[in-house]
């Protein structure tokens, strides 16, 4: 299994990026999605998760209205939609597949990092003021 995530990069406040993360080696579509995040020195920490079919959706109050994440299923392809984006935002970002549909039906199985399966490696997202 490779989840290859993409897209970071350094911007300045109030800008956008959209993240990406190509799947491969798993069946796509029957897996739970999530984007984490981790900026130096704290733990990787819950920011957004999509069901197996894109219908259920949670996110994180920090990034609540700013950030969406959305999936493609015919293209294995996992998508994080980040507009205005701020100094605080700055992290490595990974992708990560849970094979168990219904973690993402409650907090503490949607949030926990040891709930998912595998992941992709990181991109950094870089944002200066």
């Amino acid at each position: 299994v490779q989840l290859q995530a993409s897209g970071g990069g350094l911007v300045q406040a109030g800008e956008s990026l959209r993240l990406s993360c190509a799947a491969s080696g798993l069946t796509f579509s029957t897996y739970t999605m999530a984007w984490f995040r981790q900026a130096p020195g704290k733990e990787r920490e819950f920011v957004t998760v999509i069901s197996p079919t894109g219908g259920t959706t949670f996110t994180a109050n920090s990034v609540k209205g700013r950030f969406t994440i959305s999936r493609d299923n015919a293209k294995n392809t996992l998508y994080l939609q980040m507009n205005n984006l701020k100094p605080e935002d700055t992290a490595v970002y990974y992708c990560a597949a849970d094979r168990e549909r219904n973690n993402i039906l409650a907090k503490r199985g949607r949030e926990d990092v040891g709930k998912y399966d595998y992941w992709g490696q990181g991109t950094q997202v870089t944002v200066s003021s």
